[in-house]
């Protein structure tokens, strides 16, 4: 169940929207909204019968009428951009005396009676502090079921007026964080779907879905995701990531902070329409949580040059002109020697994670989040159409979604694969390689590590999502796959007849991890050359300079 937290000032103005059934007014249409729950006063004068213009004023009135006589205001701190700053700054405050959440399913969950939202509002409320059960005044509120979203979700809206009965405010204080944990202990409750409250990924229009099955063809939703993930986890600057964005075909504009024309804060994408048709936008921030600007920048490298590169390069994006450098280390070939080197990296990545505690959720994010991005520019260059590869970087990315970042901290230092997307997005379009066999051994023993981390922290359906895809999608591709030689395997015989040759065994065994030494190819077969120098990559180990 997913909580949608809102703050106004006009209660009259809410009740009308959660009334209206007029579809030019409403972002959903609205077919039988009522009553479910709310105060024993308005409970008392309203049955579940359809609320009409007339009602939705009288119920907000009834809603409103303790801050009217008492004169109390609820206000909040506004905040505007500062384009100067590059960044949000006080704006004085704003009138908030409406507390609004909507609690919504997953369209995979079906509808719920109006006695069971019933009993979740009330539940609802009192964990959060607004009735009687808090040893206070309660406040007057109300909850109302509009049924089906356009989504497929079922849900209600609850409207509450935050000042309470005997004219004092009811606090707000950590609503959001109480709201996602009292939402965990009612789908506890409730025999509902338990959602994680460490991560979170980003719906769906069922519009979007509706018009991907009639074209026969991928949600561009997802195909986005993918190829910017790919993109952003192959590059080292932010204006590397842009020219490779280009190359995967997409069209990219930035979002410029107000009144500026070179503050870029934001940026979307969008598949290259067919003639005739105009492409459908998509927000960095809508795709996935990880994938905002912000959140790339993070692990990029920074400086004032490489700033003014990369303004450079979202210009020429904006305008649709030719890329500003030709000469970027997405235009060169990794030498044989850094599949080895990532290779190793992998191992030891695998390995050190599981030494990480399970609620070192910063740390797990970002181990996932480059496992992802490796597994989503392989899908790239390897998968006309989705498959394996790109199921396995959409479970991942799920790991990579933090629904608060910022209360997790800085992850801990760990060996980086970062770069491995960068070497599967420079490799053959088609030829498998034992050089990728080496590398897939090891990224799905990280993935196995993230497997276990749910599976220990008793997330089942996160930890059965990950398992799913990689014995029924990835395990089958795999197989296919050359087989990996050891290095220094005659040295090593003890070791290397315990070790599966190919991933596929981690699905055989029943998900049970590997542990290699150094699988590594004695032959690694490069990409078709395309220049003779190598990349520059601070963050990826035995490249040259």
């Amino acid at each position: 169940m997913i909580p949608n937290i809102t703050r106004g000032s006009r209660m009259s103005g809410l009740m009308l929207y959660l009334a209206s059934t007029d579809a030019d007014k409403t972002k959903n249409a609205h077919t039988d909204p009522h009553l479910v729950a709310g105060d024993a006063a308005i409970m008392a004068w309203y049955d579940d019968g359809v609320l009409d213009r007339d009602d939705a004023i009288a119920v907000a009135n009834h809603l409103d009428q303790p801050r009217k006589a008492f004169g109390v205001e609820v206000l909040q701190k506004d905040f505007r951009w500062d384009p100067v700053k590059k960044e949000r700054v006080p704006n004085g405050h704003k009138h908030a005396d409406v507390w609004h959440c909507s609690l919504s399913l997953r369209a995979e969950e079906g509808a719920l009676t109006d006695q069971q939202w019933g009993d979740i509002a009330n539940d609802f409320v009192d964990a959060m502090g607004f009735s009687e059960a808090s040893g206070k005044a309660q406040c007057r509120w109300v909850a109302i079921n509009h049924g089906t979203s356009e989504n497929g979700n079922h849900h209600i809206h609850i409207a509450v007026s935050l000042v309470r009965e005997d004219g004092t405010k009811a606090s707000t204080h950590g609503d959001y964080k109480r709201a996602q944990q009292t939402c965990r202990q009612l789908e506890t409750k409730y025999g509902l779907e338990e959602l994680s409250s460490v991560h979170a990924t980003r719906g769906y229009d069922r519009a979007e879905k509706a018009t991907a099955v009639r074209d026969d063809r991928e949600m561009h939703r997802a195909s986005l995701a993918r190829k910017v993930r790919a993109s952003a986890s192959a590059s080292v600057t932010e204006a590397e990531f842009v020219r490779r964005t280009r190359d995967t075909g997409l069209l990219v504009r930035p979002r410029y902070a107000k009144n500026t024309t070179d503050v870029i804060v934001g940026y979307s994408v969008a598949e290259r329409p067919t003639a005739g048709e105009r492409p459908i936008w998509f927000g960095g921030g809508t795709l996935a949580s990880d994938l905002k600007l912000g959140a790339l920048r993070e692990e990029w490298m920074d400086s004032p040059h490489l700033a003014t590169e990369a303004a450079a390069e979202w210009n020429a994006a904006a305008r649709n002109k030719r890329k500003v450098s030709k000469t970027g280390p997405e235009n060169a070939t990794p030498s044989a020697d850094v599949w080895v080197e990532y290779t190793r990296n992998a191992t030891a990545l695998a390995d050190q994670l599981r030494t990480i505690p399970r609620d070192d959720h910063a740390t797990w994010a970002k181990a996932a989040r480059e496992v992802s991005g490796a597994f989503a520019a392989w899908s790239y260059r390897l998968e006309v159409t989705p498959g394996p590869l790109a199921a396995t970087a959409a479970e991942l990315s799920r790991t990579a979604q933090l629904r608060a970042p910022r209360q997790h901290g800085k992850p801990v230092a760990l060996p980086s694969i970062a770069g491995t997307a960068m070497l599967f997005m420079a490799a053959s379009s088609k030829n498998k390689t034992a050089a990728q066999t080496a590398l897939m051994v090891q990224l799905i023993n990280t993935a196995f590590a993230v497997y276990e981390m749910h599976a220990q922290s008793g997330r089942t359906r996160e930890a059965q999502r990950i398992r799913t895809v990689v014995e029924n999608q990835l395990a089958p591709f795999t197989a296919t796959m050359p087989k990996a030689v050891l290095v220094g395997a005659e040295q090593q015989q003890a070791e290397a007849a315990a070790v599966p040759p190919r991933a596929v065994d981690i699905a055989r065994r029943g998900m049970a991890p590997i542990r290699p030494g150094s699988v590594v190819p004695t032959t690694p077969t490069p990409a078709t050359p395309a220049k003779t120098y190598q990349p520059s990559r601070d963050t990826g180990p035995g490249l040259d300079r």
